[in-house]
């Protein structure tokens, strides 16, 4: 289907932020690791946290969706797998990443596989790094990606990763290691990219009674030399157990930069609510960026306030603890005067697609001029109308629909955007932006 916008009103208003992805698929998988029966309340259920939820029942967690909360019934860490089929997670790379770890501590065999796209991720980083800790996880084809075949056995110990690839690799050790034989000590190499997302991952398995000592150390004349003089983090992780907890989930910035992008580029005044002051996501940066690029940004408790008179201009920024704006922020820049120069990205050319890539090819369809680096791109703002391609990537789709505030814009394979946020076409709708399905 394309996506296509019906009408464009005067844009601000009051909208509320959908719920955290990130926090979504971390809440279902920690109550269902524990002790007890959890209540969390304001959960996103989109295609990929549906995917998490589902394996969390595969493995089995007892999880009924009440009117006003989602409750689990945890497994106490103690995991059976009652099928003998593989799991499918469909395009969610977060809910392969984090369980790939956690399935091991399944007193069976498990077999986590997805859809064509899930099946292109890299996954040999981490079976690399938990084989370590008496971890048996092997890619079925044999090529370093899904379907992923987890043997029982989870002993612990000590292993290492790098952190320039994924920290969902990093997050995915953490969430499992308490549950481990005799804990996990783990060492992240450098570069240590979105390092909030890993921070994210230690909020809330405190909020489920699990404590991580962390701390870092500079490597110098005793290790590889391309170590030398190097920051390693170190995450200590004692075996313990996950305590049942109610726990609300917290409004996505990174879905919320695209209501904050919209007001931005055509001008007008909005209150994004849900959005915290004291978030430790790292997509909060989008409040600096678009303050750089001219809007005026107004950060309260537990909401956002922004207004713009559309005229944005470029910027240089590093999202190397933010890969999932890249494609926002590359259609702001298209949209404003001037150049803007994004680095720090390379680790988003493994997502759902390769998006740096994907971004520039579609950028150059709308005549754009642009230069695409191994990890950013250098955009100068000026762009036209056209037909672009998701390419199955729901961030491109919802981002490039911007452009419609100023240009004609259709968006084939539109539809994508559900995988994050399924009421994508009603929260813009709210500040005066109507988009369709066509």
């Amino acid at each position: 289907m394309k996506l296509k916008v019906k009408n464009i009103s005067d844009i601000g208003g009051v909208v509320k932020a959908p719920p955290s992805k990130s926090y979504s698929h971390r809440a279902v998988i920690l109550a269902s690791l524990a002790n007890g029966t959890s209540k969390l309340y304001d959960m996103l259920f989109s295609e990929d946290t549906l995917a998490s939820i589902n394996v969390c029942k595969a493995l089995g967690a007892k999880i009924t969706q009440n009117d006003d909360c989602l409750e689990v019934v945890g497994t106490g860490g103690k995991l059976h797998n009652s099928s003998e089929e593989p799991i499918d997670l469909a395009n969610s790379g977060t809910t392969l990443r984090l369980m790939t770890s956690v399935s091991a501590l399944s007193d069976n065999d498990v077999i986590l596989t997805g859809d064509e796209s899930l099946q292109t991720r890299p996954m040999d980083l981490l079976m690399d790094s938990i084989k370590y800790l008496g971890v048996d996880a092997k890619s079925v084809n044999d090529n370093g990606k899904a379907p992923i075949l987890i043997s029982p056995g989870y002993a612990g110990g000590e292993t290492n990763i790098s952190g320039s690839v994924s920290s969902q690799y990093i997050s995915s050790i953490l969430i499992s290691s308490p549950l481990s034989e005799k804990g996990v000590t783990l060492f992240v190499l450098p570069d240590f990219k979105s390092r909030p997302y890993v921070d994210m991952t230690l909020d809330i398995m405190k909020k489920f009674g699990v404590k991580v000592l962390k701390g870092f150390y500079i490597k110098h004349e005793d290790c590889a030399k391309e170590y030398q003089n190097c920051r390693i983090d170190e995450f200590k992780v004692k075996k313990q157990c996950y305590n049942a907890c109610e726990y609300t989930v917290e409004g996505d910035y990174s879905s919320a930069s695209y209501l904050l992008a919209a007001v931005a580029i055509n001008g007008g005044h909005a209150k994004i609510l849900n959005l915290f002051k004291k978030s430790k996501q790292g997509d909060k940066i989008i409040l600096e960026i678009l303050e750089r690029m001219g809007a005026d940004i107004t950060v309260h408790d537990d909401y956002v306030e922004i207004s713009s008179d559309g005229n944005l201009k470029g910027i240089d920024v590093d999202l190397s603890n933010a890969p999932d704006l890249l494609i926002t922020v590359a259609v702001l820049a298209a949209m404003a005067e001037g150049t803007t120069n994004i680095t720090g990205v390379k680790h988003a050319r493994v997502k759902e697609t390769d998006r740096i890539d994907t971004t520039c090819k579609q950028l150059r369809k709308l005549g754009c001029e642009l230069e695409e680096f191994e990890d950013g791109m250098s955009i100068t703002g000026g762009i036209n109308g056209g037909t672009v391609d998701s390419c199955g990537d729901h961030r491109l789709a919802m981002a490039f629909s911007l452009v419609g505030l100023r240009h004609e814009i259709g968006i084939i394979n539109g539809e994508v955007f559900d995988v994050s946020f399924p009421n994508f076409i009603e929260a813009m709708a709210e500040i005066g932006f109507e988009l369709e399905l066509v």
